[in-house]
């Protein structure tokens, strides 16, 4: 179900959008629900990208832990290839 929304903004922006609308064969309203859209499907992917890095340090924390080493801001856990080996592994390629 669509909404109807009120949107203020500069008229010269306005007269720029629609003659972007018009070379794109398109509305105004096309183009700012395109563009809302591709923001939240942005911001969604980032956040899942954080999930997933979020779990991959957590995985990276216990097996440092399992190996015995106590986790220190100043010493890293894991040195790159190790993180690179988790990173693949949390993604199925090895």
């Amino acid at each position: 179900m669509t909404k109807n929304i009120t949107l203020a903004i500069d008229e010269d922006l306005l007269d720029k959008a629609r003659v972007l609308a018009a070379m794109r064969r398109t509305s105004v309203n096309e183009l700012v629900r395109g563009f809302l859209q591709r923001e939240v499907n942005r911001e969604a992917h980032q956040a899942s990208r954080a999930e997933a890095w979020g779990r991959v340090f957590d995985a990276a924390d216990a097996s440092a832990e399992a190996r015995g080493k106590e986790i220190d801001d100043q010493v890293p856990l894991v040195d790159r290839e190790e993180l690179y080996g988790e990173v693949m592994h949390e993604r199925g390629l090895l």
